[in-house]
């Protein structure tokens, strides 16, 4: 094993000499493409491993810190294309840390500097890390003389003629500003500037990566008309040298560069405990993908300047501040086999197996493929993705991982993909029972037909049944599932919803006893047994949805629940609605019933009408209602208003709220909102331009109010 892949708390001294060396190699490489050449080729969590091995190294063997160590330098050597410029004051980079842990530690080495007691007021400064190329602007008398980049920390690139093409960097300050002052932020690119960038320079057959780059390549340019051309942003967030102090805290002199005409950011607030700056890191977080611009963390800063200026720089950072980043959203590692997993409805969704990599903090070994055609380099509406480049075993490919979603693959590696590799040929067959396979025309999926015949089918079925959603059955977990589904012993078979129920009693009539089998002791098995019961009665929504009605997720299962009361009534309906008159025959009062049904349509009544329809459910369904009792959903409940549990249905155009207004307005008063009207409709509000729905309702004496009289008569209730 070389030094490279040794844990460092494994290396020897002379190991660990040979990793600096390494590191200090590879780092200023990529510190020369990031900085100076604006070409990255590893991500910015790769960047971060790279340092924190080095740091980590130098931590366990201090004596072999090299004169070279990336932890003495800042950035990269500036580039010959443009005149240098020497800082006033170096452009330092920040320390990063990645966990709450790390930031309760900064906190606290801050305290520790400065000899603060715990209960002494410590405010810090929290903002949006952007990720941009870092600015220095010199003032002289209120004019811009000189824009610097940050280049090394202490000489920069001269690109003024550049920055003066900015709208957003003012060529002259107001009165009151210092006779000199060196105002610092990040110059940077918006994602849709860049998206339509990148749309126009295709067409020569050039391209950014990102907007980064796309921010550095644009500045970056001997002709300061072309840098013109591109949509340039810029955030005021420090400053370097000054004639005279501009404030008192980092908060109040952002806000004096505002007041100077500098854009600054508006999400950067004061902190006065570690809890509000993980809050403000988590509520930045939660909305990074909406912001229009990219950032990659959050920084915070000691607010007092007083307390700065104690607190003073190490090397390469000031001791008053850190930047807390975000997790890695993607990572490059090797797709070893591509396999399908067929789901309860019979999807069969490809799945990948990955080299374990870790994304966001997290390892991941699989990442969705979505489906046939993803694989293939098509998209959903035809058009090619990934510029039409298929994805196969044995690509190196790029995975991303946002929060909890499954993650995904985004693009593969071209220039890596093995000698001799073949295109993956999806499956026609079921890879479970070997049933046939079909594509229905529209779709993108392809659904095994083996139904419940199909163990996959069957057993994901149950694993939906028992889910925290739906039954809710504490202690029948996938793992469990998948034991009582396989085992041969019928005391101890569970392959349909009724089976679970029966469970307790086969388990008392046989020798074959749960608790004597490896896995399972006497507490656990009584708790299982217990929970089950608990869910022989249970909400009529919880029940619709544990069924696994395709189409009838949680939210149309209470709608339905909700509309039909009982699982009796919602059962009649739709078995009445697949009378001879046929299930979309106008005339089939029960069919109108359940696509009138607020959210409801033909698709997922069509589900409904097909799921009841099918002999094999029915016999299942009938089996587990001898064991479980739906509870009738309560039709008003709490509400007392005049229209609490009427069907209301309104139409043609509301003027004093919109459709869906009204509609929450209804269901908050208790009343059922249903989009077509029927025998079973109490009241229709109509609007001006309503057509069909107004004559059906005159034609079956149904009342009809306008929108005024709706508001008098629901207004106490309000």
């Amino acid at each position: 094993m070389s030094p490279a892949e040794k844990p460092v708390d494994q290396l020897t001294q002379e190991e660990a000499a040979e990793e600096l060396a390494r590191l200090a190699a590879e780092i200023a490489k990529h510190d020369r493409l990031y900085h100076a050449e604006d070409k990255p080729v590893i991500s910015d969590a790769e960047y971060d491993a790279l340092r924190q091995r080095n740091a980590a190294i130098e931590a366990r063997f201090p004596e072999l810190m090299r004169a070279d160590s990336p932890s003495r330098g800042v950035g990269a050597a500036p580039s010959a294309t443009f005149a240098p410029v020497q800082h006033a004051k170096p452009m330092l980079s920040l320390d990063n840390v990645f966990t709450n842990g790390d930031v309760v530690d900064f906190v606290g080495s801050v305290r520790r500097f400065l000899a603060l007691p715990t209960d002494a007021e410590l405010v810090f400064t929290a903002e949006p890390k952007i990720d941009g190329l870092s600015m220095s602007l010199r003032y002289e008398k209120g004019r811009l003389v000189t824009a610097a980049t940050r280049g090394d920390g202490t000489t920069g690139e001269n690109v003024t003629a550049n920055i003066r093409t900015l709208d957003e960097v003012p060529e002259r300050l107001p009165a009151g500003a210092p006779d000199m002052i060196e105002v610092r932020g990040e110059v940077y690119m918006r994602r849709d500037d860049f998206i339509a960038l990148n749309r126009r320079m295709a067409e020569s057959g050039q391209a950014f990566a990102n907007p980064r780059n796309s921010a550095a390549g644009s500045l970056r340019q001997k002709n300061a008309e072309v840098t013109r051309s591109r949509p340039l942003k810029f955030f005021a967030y420090a400053w370097g040298e000054s004639s005279e102090p501009i404030a008192e805290t980092q908060f109040e002199a952002v806000r004096r560069l505002a007041d100077w005409g500098f854009v600054v950011n508006d999400l950067m607030v004061r902190c006065r405990s570690l809890d509000e700056m993980l809050g403000h890191y988590r509520s930045i977080e939660a909305m990074r993908a909406t912001l229009p611009y990219d950032i990659d963390g959050v920084v915070y800063k000691v607010d007092r300047l007083d307390l700065q200026e104690r607190l003073g720089f190490r090397s390469r950072s000031p001791r008053w501040a850190t930047a807390h980043k975000f997790p890695a959203e993607k990572a490059t590692t090797v797709l070893e086999k591509i396999e399908i997993q067929v789901g309860r409805t019979g999807a069969m969704t490809p799945v990948a197996r990955l080299k374990p990599i870790t994304v966001g903090g997290v390892v991941v070994t699989n990442a969705t493929l979505h489906n046939e055609d993803y694989i293939r380099g098509i998209g959903n509406t035809g058009q090619p993705i990934r510029e039409g480049r298929d994805i196969r075993e044995g690509d190196t490919v790029i995975v991303q991982r946002a929060g909890d979603v499954i993650p995904q693959i985004l693009d593969i590696v071209p220039e890596k993909r093995p000698a001799g590799s073949e295109p993956y040929r999806f499956p026609h067959v079921c890879p479970v029972c070997g049933s046939h396979a079909v594509r229905e025309e529209g779709e993108a999926v392809w659904r095994c037909t083996g139904g419940l015949v199909c163990p996959a089918q069957a057993m994901e079925r149950l694993r939906h049944f028992v889910s925290r959603n739906a039954m809710d059955i504490e202690g029948l977990g996938e793992k469990q599932i998948e034991f009582f589904f396989t085992h041969p012993d019928p005391a101890l078979s569970i392959r349909a919803p009724a089976d679970i129920f029966t469970l307790k009693k086969r388990q008392a009539a046989s020798l074959t006893k749960l608790e004597n089998i490896e896995g399972f002791g006497e507490v656990s098995v009584r708790k299982l047994l217990a929970a089950i019961d608990e869910r022989r009665e249970v909400a009529l929504s919880r029940f619709l949805f544990a069924l696994g009605i395709r189409h009838v997720g949680e939210t149309n299962a209470k709608r339905l629940a909700r509309h039909f009361v009982s699982f009796g009534k919602l059962r009649e309906a739709v078995e009445r609605a697949r009378s001879p008159k046929g299930k979309g025959d106008p005339g089939n009062e029960e069919w109108r019933e359940i696509v009138g049904v607020n959210g409801i349509g033909d698709v997922v009544a069509e589900a409904l009408v097909d799921f009841f329809a099918e002999h094999h459910n029915r016999d299942a369904l009938d089996s587990l209602l001898t064991e479980v009792s739906p509870v009738d959903e309560e039709e008003v409940g709490e509400v007392s208003s005049p229209v609490a549990g009427k069907t209301v249905v309104f139409t043609g155009a509301l003027e004093r709220m919109s459709r869906d207004e009204a509609k929450a307005m209804a269901e908050r008063l208790g009343a059922k909102v249903a989009g077509s009207v029927s025998k079973k409709t109490d009241l229709v509000v109509a609007g001006p331009g309503a057509g069909s729905k107004l004559k059906q309702a005159t034609d079956l004496g149904i009342e009809v109010i306008d929108e005024n009289a709706w508001f008098e008569r629901v207004g106490a209730s309000l």
